[in-house]
């Protein structure tokens, strides 16, 4: 059989959808490229826009005019709220749907597909340059926005050793590998751990290979985590995403962000640049959020301003069907969250720039990642850089000296 992926959202989705591909091939089948030469098809479906969902039943559309007759399977977030939703906008009455899998059911998934009781296996080498390594899945927030929790239950960690196995076996063929996961700083709340213990054993126990966050609170950020991202910066990438959604602590208490304020988010990512040399810190914004007024949007602006923000991910607010923020009142125009959103971005890219000419002539851990035709490097600090090798193999690691040239970074192996 051959089985064409589709992935949409985040990095918990691809490593999910990893891990479905390691199925299939550990059960003897074949993943192909296009749903045009498949004989079924698993989509990875998300819940975080109205967008991410439009985009998916487009996709699933798409591959059942390429190839009539082929079986889809849609897995994921949005496959998890599926059952709520009236017959015309069932994800199940698109063409060619045979199942909807909710969450990260693998065994499901595979009996969907007629691979029978296949068993979910780790994966050993994925087909990103930087391997994804999910250490949890669902989360037990309730941010009034999000459909996520909906869609994956309570936070459940994984078992420590199955984690460090699992990367014990990437780290032969992958240079980075990043955990990943629905809420990551809520590791080990459930077994009596931390995300800081567990990181800490993968450093000791897993040589060689650099390992990053993916989005972490910033008050999630223990002593062993910034004790790492200090002191061993080729182990543990000098990166941190930081989901702030809004620097309004009115609205933070209506989006049920309820864990942190500006003032405590603010002096959480302080006291962190100022111990780690070089740090690559990022966040999500929301704007337009049901209730933002033009104080809230300053307030924002202002934090952003102050923090050494290095790149942002803007959002305008999308309500989602069956979360508390879809019936609160005081919609904000679209017009007004675009305009935000764009105030935003440019900030974001003038700090960006900023941060990029101040990181010219020093030295970077660099992999080189991207396809044959197009070579780019991922710094520590998550920097897009142009390694000036192309000849270099996808997956190479190297010290760079960083050089700027006409507005972008060049990797140039350091002399040793």
């Amino acid at each position: 059989m051959k089985v064409y992926l589709r992935t949409f959202g985040c990095r918990a989705n691809h490593y999910d959808t990893e891990a479905v591909h390691a199925m299939i091939a550990g059960a003897g089948h074949e993943v192909v490229a296009s749903p045009a030469e498949a004989d079924a098809a698993v989509f990875n479906s998300c819940a975080v826009t109205a967008a991410a969902e439009a985009e998916l039943r487009h996709a699933v559309r798409r591959a059942g005019r390429e190839r009539p007759g082929l079986r889809s399977v849609v897995m994921g977030c949005a496959a998890s709220l599926d059952d709520g939703r009236p017959a015309t906008l069932a994800i199940r009455g698109l063409p060619t749907v045979g199942a909807v899998v909710g969450g990260a059911d693998l065994p499901a998934v595979a009996l969907a597909l007629g691979l029978g009781r296949a068993r979910a296996l780790g994966t050993t080498r994925q087909t990103s340059t930087r391997a994804l390594l999910r250490v949890q899945d669902g989360c037990d927030e309730h941010c009034t926005f999000c459909a996520t929790t909906l869609a994956r239950g309570a936070s459940r960690s994984r078992a420590a050793d199955a984690i460090v196995s699992e990367a014990a076996a990437l780290a032969e063929a992958h240079s980075e590998i990043v955990l990943t996961g629905i809420h990551i700083g809520a590791y080990g709340a459930d077994v009596g751990s931390s995300l800081g213990v567990l990181v800490a054993r993968l450093v000791r126990d897993v040589p060689v290979v650099r390992f990053r966050l993916s989005s972490i609170e910033a008050t999630e950020v223990d002593a062993r985590l910034a004790e790492l991202l200090a002191s061993s910066p080729d182990r543990l990438a000098p990166h941190v995403h930081a989901p702030l959604q809004s620097g309004s602590d009115r609205l933070l208490r209506r989006m049920g962000r309820h864990w942190y304020t500006s003032a405590t988010y603010s002096a959480a990512l302080e006291r962190l640049a100022a111990r780690v040399g070089v740090l690559g810190l990022g966040a999500d914004v929301i704007t337009g959020f049901p209730g933002e007024t033009a104080d809230d949007h300053a307030a924002t602006v202002a934090l952003i301003e102050r923090l050494p923000f290095t790149y942002l991910h803007v959002f305008p607010y999308s309500a989602r069907p069956g979360t508390p923020a879809e019936r609160l009142p005081a919609a904000v125009p679209a017009a007004i969250a675009t305009r935000r959103a764009g105030e935003l971005r440019a900030i974001a890219a003038r700090k960006a720039a900023a941060y990029a000419q101040a990181r010219a002539g020093g030295l970077a851990d660099v992999i080189v990642v991207g396809g044959a035709e197009r070579r780019d490097g991922m710094t520590g600090d998550y920097l897009s850089v142009l390694p000036a090798d192309p000849a270099m193999p996808r997956g190479h690691r190297f010290t760079a000296r960083l050089a700027l040239d006409n507005d972008r970074l060049v990797a140039r192996p350091a002399v040793q």
